[in-house]
């Protein structure tokens, strides 16, 4: 499940980026070049910058929200599982003493 939001966030900032890049601050970018110099055009400049602005916004809430919401899937131990792993790491890890396998020794 967390590699569905990873993908999800990677393509969402993609896709932020690419937005932020094709607008021009001072007006001149995508706006511009739909929307120059004809009125009889289908998408003009104040509906191009628009949209490109609530596609912005759009996204960054999108990649806030699937960052937020990725933190919940992230597998993650019990407490009780971890505690239980570590005692058996230390029982495998103590040093038992060698004791005489038979009840009679050698020394007898």
């Amino acid at each position: 499940m967390y590699t569905v939001f990873a993908i999800l966030i990677i393509i969402t900032s993609i896709l932020l980026v690419l937005i932020v890049l094709v607008q021009n601050p001072k007006g001149g970018g995508l706006s511009s070049s739909f929307g120059g110099g004809g009125g009889n055009q289908i998408m003009g400049a104040k509906k191009t910058t628009d949209f490109l602005e609530k596609a912005t916004w759009t996204l960054a809430i999108t990649l806030i929200v699937l960052s937020l919401i990725s933190n919940f899937a992230i597998p993650r131990q019990n407490t009780e599982e971890a505690t239980e792993i570590k005692a058996q790491e230390q029982i495998d890890d103590a040093v038992i003493p060698n004791l005489p396998t038979s009840p009679l020794s050698d020394s007898e």
